[in-house]
Protein backbone atom coordinates (compact mmCIF):
# COMPACT_ATOMS: atom_id res chain seq x y z
CA UNK A 1 0.00 0.00 0.00
CA UNK A 2 1.06 3.52 -0.67
CA UNK A 3 0.32 4.88 3.11
CA UNK A 4 2.70 7.11 4.13
CA UNK A 5 2.39 9.40 6.99
CA UNK A 6 4.59 11.76 9.18
CA UNK A 7 6.22 9.37 11.12
CA UNK A 8 7.19 6.63 8.18
CA UNK A 9 7.96 9.30 6.03
CA UNK A 10 10.57 10.95 8.41
CA UNK A 11 12.03 7.58 8.39
CA UNK A 12 12.57 7.21 5.13
CA UNK A 13 14.53 10.16 4.31
CA UNK A 14 16.37 10.06 7.60
CA UNK A 15 18.97 7.88 5.81
CA UNK A 16 19.18 5.64 2.29
CA UNK A 17 19.12 2.21 3.96
CA UNK A 18 21.88 1.42 0.77
CA UNK A 19 24.19 3.95 1.02
CA UNK A 20 23.24 6.45 4.32
CA UNK A 21 22.50 9.38 1.33
CA UNK A 22 20.57 12.37 2.79
CA UNK A 23 18.90 13.73 -0.38
CA UNK A 24 16.06 12.38 -1.56
CA UNK A 25 14.10 13.11 -4.68
CA UNK A 26 9.84 12.24 -3.50
CA UNK A 27 7.27 12.56 -6.00
CA UNK A 28 3.84 13.04 -5.04
CA UNK A 29 0.40 14.29 -6.28
CA UNK A 30 -0.28 17.62 -4.67
CA UNK A 31 -2.79 20.44 -4.33
CA UNK A 32 -2.71 23.26 -7.24
CA UNK A 33 -4.72 26.52 -7.64
CA UNK A 34 -5.06 27.91 -11.41
CA UNK A 35 -7.07 30.86 -12.49
CA UNK A 36 -8.73 30.53 -15.63
CA UNK A 37 -9.85 32.99 -18.07
CA UNK A 38 -12.06 30.95 -21.01
CA UNK A 39 -11.30 27.59 -19.70
CA UNK A 40 -7.44 29.04 -20.35
CA UNK A 41 -4.95 28.98 -17.54
CA UNK A 42 -3.98 33.02 -16.68
CA UNK A 43 -0.95 31.37 -15.04
CA UNK A 44 0.98 28.17 -13.92
CA UNK A 45 -0.81 28.25 -11.09
CA UNK A 46 0.22 27.50 -7.61
CA UNK A 47 0.75 25.32 -4.77
CA UNK A 48 -1.80 25.02 -1.79
CA UNK A 49 -0.91 21.79 -0.20
CA UNK A 50 0.02 21.66 3.31
CA UNK A 51 2.06 18.70 4.99
CA UNK A 52 -0.85 16.29 5.51
CA UNK A 53 -1.33 16.61 1.58
CA UNK A 54 2.05 16.17 0.81
CA UNK A 55 3.30 13.38 2.69
CA UNK A 56 -0.55 11.90 1.36
CA UNK A 57 0.18 11.73 -1.92
CA UNK A 58 3.43 10.90 -1.91
CA UNK A 59 4.29 7.48 -4.34
CA UNK A 60 7.65 7.39 -4.44
CA UNK A 61 10.79 7.97 -2.66
CA UNK A 62 14.58 7.58 -4.35
CA UNK A 63 17.71 8.10 -3.07
CA UNK A 64 19.72 10.55 -4.89
CA UNK A 65 22.96 9.38 -4.13
CA UNK A 66 22.66 5.68 -5.38
CA UNK A 67 19.13 5.39 -6.79
CA UNK A 68 17.73 3.02 -4.19
CA UNK A 69 13.63 3.46 -3.53
CA UNK A 70 12.45 3.02 -0.12
CA UNK A 71 8.95 3.66 -1.28
CA UNK A 72 7.77 2.80 -4.83
CA UNK A 73 3.81 2.03 -5.41
CA UNK A 74 1.69 1.64 -8.03
CA UNK A 75 -1.51 1.89 -6.03
CA UNK A 76 -2.98 5.24 -5.98
CA UNK A 77 -1.65 7.41 -3.12
CA UNK A 78 -4.88 8.68 -2.11
CA UNK A 79 -7.53 6.04 -2.46
CA UNK A 80 -5.13 2.71 -2.01
CA UNK A 81 -6.68 1.69 -5.21
CA UNK A 82 -4.54 -0.86 -7.01
CA UNK A 83 -2.59 0.05 -10.01
CA UNK A 84 -4.75 3.52 -9.57
CA UNK A 85 -1.31 5.37 -9.70
CA UNK A 86 -0.35 4.12 -13.48
CA UNK A 87 -3.94 5.43 -14.45
CA UNK A 88 -3.68 8.83 -12.94
CA UNK A 89 -0.34 9.30 -14.65
CA UNK A 90 -1.78 8.69 -17.64
CA UNK A 91 -4.91 10.06 -18.23
CA UNK A 92 -6.13 13.49 -18.82
CA UNK A 93 -8.96 15.26 -16.17
CA UNK A 94 -12.45 14.27 -16.15
CA UNK A 95 -13.47 17.39 -15.48
CA UNK A 96 -13.99 19.68 -19.15
CA UNK A 97 -13.39 23.30 -17.56
CA UNK A 98 -16.75 25.60 -19.19
CA UNK A 99 -15.43 28.66 -21.15
CA UNK A 100 -17.36 30.43 -18.72
CA UNK A 101 -19.74 30.54 -15.54
CA UNK A 102 -22.78 28.56 -16.44
CA UNK A 103 -24.51 30.54 -14.09
CA UNK A 104 -23.60 34.26 -14.21
CA UNK A 105 -21.45 33.84 -17.67
CA UNK A 106 -18.58 35.53 -16.60
CA UNK A 107 -15.38 33.96 -18.20
CA UNK A 108 -12.91 34.21 -15.25
CA UNK A 109 -12.97 30.39 -13.06
CA UNK A 110 -10.72 29.34 -10.28
CA UNK A 111 -9.22 25.85 -10.70
CA UNK A 112 -8.45 23.27 -8.54
CA UNK A 113 -6.36 20.10 -9.26
CA UNK A 114 -3.89 17.52 -8.13
CA UNK A 115 -1.05 17.24 -9.98
CA UNK A 116 1.91 14.95 -9.74
CA UNK A 117 5.42 16.89 -8.37
CA UNK A 118 8.77 16.31 -7.54
CA UNK A 119 10.76 17.45 -4.64
CA UNK A 120 13.75 17.20 -3.51
CA UNK A 121 15.03 16.90 0.25
CA UNK A 122 18.23 16.93 1.92
CA UNK A 123 19.12 17.09 5.43
CA UNK A 124 15.18 17.63 6.34
CA UNK A 125 14.70 20.55 4.25
CA UNK A 126 12.46 19.85 1.10
CA UNK A 127 12.72 22.50 -1.97
CA UNK A 128 9.91 23.71 -3.70
CA UNK A 129 7.89 21.33 -5.97
CA UNK A 130 8.52 20.70 -9.61
CA UNK A 131 5.36 19.92 -11.42
CA UNK A 132 5.70 16.55 -13.39
CA UNK A 133 2.29 17.30 -15.14
CA UNK A 134 0.74 21.07 -16.39
CA UNK A 135 -2.32 22.25 -17.29
CA UNK A 136 -3.77 20.05 -19.92
CA UNK A 137 -1.02 17.48 -19.63
CA UNK A 138 -1.88 13.42 -18.53
CA UNK A 139 -1.41 13.35 -14.59
CA UNK A 140 -3.26 16.88 -14.14
CA UNK A 141 -6.63 16.24 -12.61
CA UNK A 142 -9.29 19.32 -12.39
CA UNK A 143 -11.25 18.45 -8.91
CA UNK A 144 -12.82 21.69 -8.64
CA UNK A 145 -14.10 24.00 -10.83
CA UNK A 146 -15.58 27.48 -9.07
CA UNK A 147 -16.41 31.26 -10.23
CA UNK A 148 -15.45 33.81 -7.77
CA UNK A 149 -18.39 35.92 -8.88
CA UNK A 150 -20.96 33.74 -7.85
CA UNK A 151 -21.54 30.60 -6.11
CA UNK A 152 -21.06 28.62 -8.55
CA UNK A 153 -18.89 25.39 -7.88
CA UNK A 154 -18.45 21.88 -9.87
CA UNK A 155 -16.85 18.96 -7.72
CA UNK A 156 -15.49 16.16 -8.87
CA UNK A 157 -16.98 12.79 -7.28
CA UNK A 158 -13.99 10.66 -6.56
CA UNK A 159 -10.85 9.42 -5.76
CA UNK A 160 -8.89 13.69 -6.47
CA UNK A 161 -6.17 11.38 -8.65
CA UNK A 162 -7.27 8.79 -10.17
CA UNK A 163 -11.14 9.11 -10.79
CA UNK A 164 -11.93 6.02 -8.67
CA UNK A 165 -14.41 5.12 -6.46
CA UNK A 166 -13.81 7.55 -3.22
CA UNK A 167 -12.52 4.80 -0.42
CA UNK A 168 -12.34 6.15 2.61
CA UNK A 169 -9.16 5.86 4.51
CA UNK A 170 -9.10 4.63 8.41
Amino acid sequence: MSRVDDASYAAMIAGCTKCDGKAFEVSSYLSREIAVMLSEPNHDGRWTNDQGTFVGGIYRIRCLACGHAPLSSTACPRCDRPQGLAEALATSSQMTIPRMCPSCKITALTVTATAPARVRTGEGHPTAPMPIARFGEPGFHVVKIACDACDWTRVLEGCPVCAGPAIPRT
